[in-house]
């Protein structure tokens, strides 16, 4: 297998539409008083307009949730409240209806779900066939004292994501909302943002799945120690996603990137989709235009990541839940920003005291 020319990307992610935004953003004046009261809602269908690349947005009629499981081997140092490699038990959830976001994705009128296993550590044959079939390898090493993936199978997973990016683009996916299913996927997280934007382990290190202090002190330690290991591949993603990522990650990157190639929309959920979306902002500056962050998760990281990529989370409900739950609850608002855009009647312009008195004239003669 050849490599992947991670340059392409930069010429062939392009900007959503500036003249559309800018129509959209005019067009406000004639629909409501006053022309910014719709607050986030406008912005939204201003980002709509720009990336459909028409004025009014068009409505959101294809969504989809799309979430990539796996396990990290760095949840054997117990950074995480959940036992290691049993990211399987979240995948089940789903596919079971019981999860939140499957829930959720019910109540909205039945949005599908679809995962993708790309490094789950459990066997193949408990899960269906079409969630194992872009697996790349069982679970990943353990990213404080080896690589997790090997460089090969890091371009096989980001070739899996370009891949799952052009069946949705081809199959009419409007929107995606994107989420991760992982344990010990946080601190891989800590570690891509610690290392792109310059920081320490103290800095991006968060309690993810709900760890105590002890546990805060044991991913934090994970965090440094793969730190060492991270900068050293800084100036190549492909293999800073082997070194310290995982599949999943190297997938979601892959996917985001491909995403933005083919102008498809995709609403990032927490601080995994936010580490990766910093590691294709190296490849391609412009593909953050084609995304959208969901909400705030209160990860130190999540932040620091959002806040280098240029997106504000939609809202902050507190939410820390992962899998989906939060793109998915963006989607109302998404939804909603289109149809103010397409069906708010326009407004008649006050006429002016001089041109009433002359139509008055006018019908007097």
């Amino acid at each position: 297998m050849s490599g992947i020319e991670l340059d392409d990307f930069g010429s062939l992610v392009e900007r959503p539409d500036a003249r559309a935004r800018r129509d959209s953003q005019e067009r406000w004046s004639s629909l409501v008083r006053p022309a910014a009261g719709l607050g986030k809602a406008a912005e939204i269908a201003d980002w709509l307009a720009a990336v459909q690349g028409v004025v009014p947005a068009r409505p959101i009629t294809s969504p989809r949730v799309l979430l990539f499981a796996a396990d990290h081997g760095v949840a054997e140092l117990d950074v995480s409240a959940r036992p290691a490699g049993t990211a399987g038990a979240l995948v089940r959830g789903v596919l079971d209806g019981t999860a939140p976001v499957s829930v959720i994705a019910r109540q909205l009128g039945g949005v599908p779900v679809e995962v993708v296993d790309m490094a789950l550590d459990c066997d193949p044959a408990e899960l269906p066939a079409e969630v194992t079939a872009y697996r790349v390898r069982r679970g990943s090493g353990r990213i404080d004292v080896e690589d997790a993936l090997t460089r090969e199978e890091a371009e096989e997973a980001f070739r899996h994501g370009m891949a799952i990016a052009d069946r949705h683009a081809d199959a009419g996916t409007d929107l995606v909302l994107l989420g991760d299913l992982s344990v010990g996927g946080t601190t891989a997280a800590g570690v891509l943002i610690a290392a792109l934007c310059g920081t320490d382990a103290s800095v991006v290190t968060g309690r993810g799945s709900g760890v105590d202090d002890l546990g805060w002190m044991r991913k934090c330690a994970a965090i440094r120690d793969a730190l060492r290991r991270a900068r050293p591949v800084l100036g190549d993603q492909i293999a800073l996603l082997a070194a310290v990522g995982g599949a999943d990650y190297a997938a979601m990157t892959g996917f985001l990137l491909q995403a933005a190639v083919r102008k498809m929309p995709v609403v990032l959920d927490g601080v995994v989709g936010a580490a990766c979306a910093l590691v294709g902002q190296r490849v391609a500056f412009r593909a953050p235009d084609w995304w959208l962050a969901a909400h705030a998760t209160g990860e130190p990281g999540q932040a620091k990541a959002l806040d280098r990529v240029s997106l504000d989370p939609l809202f902050d409900h507190g939410l820390h839940l992962g899998g989906g739950v939060g793109s998915l609850l963006a989607l109302p608002l998404v939804q909603s920003a289109a149809a103010l855009s397409a069906e708010l009647p326009r407004e008649e312009t006050p006429k002016e005291p001089e041109e009433q008195k002359e139509e008055e004239e006018d019908v007097t003669a």
